[in-house]
């Protein structure tokens, strides 16, 4: 439920593009960003930094889309979230004492130090692709095939590498002591 929960803007700015075009659709997203962060806080009290990030772009990129009439504001949205997570977690590997994959994962998972650290780059390097995929299609492709791209294309590649990744880590898993 909670993946839907934060598919949502994505699902709904894709229909209302569909159904009125890019500035409507980015008027959606807007809204139903801010309505999904106030539910959050409304329910849990607490705001996910994902979140916050992602209401913070859309909010500032989305607006100048719409105040400027230029649709590559937000169009830049999907690469700078995923340029962000790739410096995240390519930090994450020189500060602190653990890779952030293996913060958000080790209590489900058990992996050798450097299987953790291999995962975490892998994934680094996953988000500046789909970063350079962004904007590769932006500036090859019409606005059509960048929304599509947007939804189906990124989230079809998301879940292509993480069952790749399902498969790379289930032969390092260790089997956890029962003490």
């Amino acid at each position: 439920m909670k993946l839907l929960f934060d598919f949502l803007p994505i699902l709904l700015f894709f229909i209302a593009y569909k159904m009125s075009g890019i500035y409507v659709a980015t008027a959606v997203a807007i809204i139903v960003s801010c309505v999904q962060v106030g539910f959050c806080w409304y329910k849990f009290r607490r705001i996910e930094r994902l979140h916050l990030i992602t209401l913070l772009l859309i909010v500032v990129l989305g607006g100048a889309t719409l105040f400027l009439h230029n649709t590559l504001f937000f169009q830049w949205k999907p690469t700078i979230v995923n340029w962000l997570f790739a410096i995240t977690f390519l930090g994450s590997q020189f500060i602190g004492h653990k890779p952030v994959i293996q913060r958000m994962l080790e209590g489900n998972v058990n992996l050798p130090t450097y299987i953790w650290r291999r995962l975490n780059i892998s994934w680094a390097i996953f988000f500046l692709m789909m970063g350079i995929a962004n904007l590769y299609v932006v500036y090859h492709y019409d606005q059509d095939t960048w929304v599509n791209f947007k939804l189906f294309g990124m989230l079809g590649l998301t879940v292509l590498f993480v069952l790749v990744q399902a498969f790379y880590l289930a032969r390092h898993i260790e089997e956890k002591s029962h003490e």
